[in-house]
């Protein structure tokens, strides 16, 4: 039962890491990345369960696995228990847990009762849990991801609603659906819901170093840390590196070559690592300008010493190996 291993994480770990749900980029070949930097959860992009649960193409498109591929946590954006449940039929197998997502804050998707809608409607989050949770009890591991309301009081009852119904973990992003992620996040309220959370707490928002992870686990006691837009930059942070190292780009290209991705999402990726590292503009800017795989590696091969996954060391360095 895949769900098992999830579970030995979240409630034998003193502190967990997680890499957060991002769109169009926590595809396999990164989240095995951030697994070689040893994150304990991984998060797929959100899914849409209406178009995985009605399109053979959607469901392709949208997720690729393998064995390696754990743990993860499929996050669905969904509206109604219907889809919830056919979502959770097609996709258990093949993932450690599910996460509902209560906090996207996309206009299209809030128009459509999906993602931060969600905190508007306690009682139907919590009836997808319950309807999930009688149907497969401890088979389904489920994660309730949301953010926090103006009125603190009102999350503190939105998350006692989905206790109450069975969530197995929740996470809290720091900030409101309108709060724009230039305004720090707001610790001081997920320091406010701990002592109502009696299930494992996951804090999401402005976790961009090993530092910013142990400052919010103190601050807020909680028992592990979500980082999206800092691991997408650097997936070794919660190894202590402050800068991402030369191991992650000969890894993610060793994977996105043999598991495949779309050229730009490949292209973005690469462009965020070395953003992060002491490479210059002109070299980020010709990488930008890439068109196609080839002329990507082509240019790498050309500045940088980027070793393939059979030759000696690969995978080990910490600074751009120069030419």
């Amino acid at each position: 039962m895949r769900s098992s291993r999830l579970r030995n994480i979240v409630n034998k770990k003193s502190l967990i890491t997680v890499a957060g749900p991002m769109v169009r980029y926590s595809k396999l070949p990164f989240r095995e990345v951030c697994r070689f930097y040893d994150v304990d959860i991984v998060y797929t992009p959100m899914i849409l369960a209406r178009e995985f649960v009605r399109n053979e193409v959607a469901r392709y498109s949208d997720f690729t696995t393998n064995d390696k591929d754990t743990c993860v946590i499929v996050q669905v954006g969904v509206n109604n228990v219907e889809d919830f449940m056919k979502f959770v039929d097609m996709i258990l197998p093949y993932v450690d847990g599910i996460g509902i997502n209560c906090g996207c804050p996309i206009r299209d998707q809030v128009r459509e009762g999906i993602g931060a809608a969600l905190m508007s409607e306690p009682n139907l989050v919590a009836n997808l849990i319950k309807t999930a949770k009688l149907k497969y009890g401890d088979k389904v591991f489920i994660d309730t991801k949301i953010r926090i309301h103006k009125d603190i009081n009102e999350t503190i009852d939105f998350v006692k609603i989905i206790q109450e119904a069975g969530t197995d973990m929740i996470t809290v992003h720091g900030r409101t659906k309108t709060t724009r992620s230039s305004v720090p996040v707001n610790l001081e309220a997920i320091k406010t819901l701990r002592p109502h959370i009696k299930v494992p707490m996951i804090a999401n928002g402005d976790c961009f170093t090993l530092d910013d992870y142990k400052r919010i686990v103190e601050y807020t006691k909680v028992d592990g840390v979500m980082s999206a837009r800092g691991i997408l930059a650097n997936p070794a942070l919660f190894k202590g590196f402050n800068k991402t190292p030369w191991s992650a780009v000969e890894k993610f290209m060793d994977l996105t070559t043999s598991y495949g991705l779309p050229f730009k999402i490949s292209q973005h990726h690469v462009s965020q690592f070395l953003e992060n590292m002491d490479v210059s503009k002109r070299t980020i800017k010709q990488l930008n300008d890439c068109k196609n795989m080839i002329e990507m590696i082509d240019l790498l091969d050309s500045q940088f010493i980027l070793k393939r996954s059979n030759e000696i060391q690969f995978a080990t360095a910490i600074d751009p190996q120069f030419r």
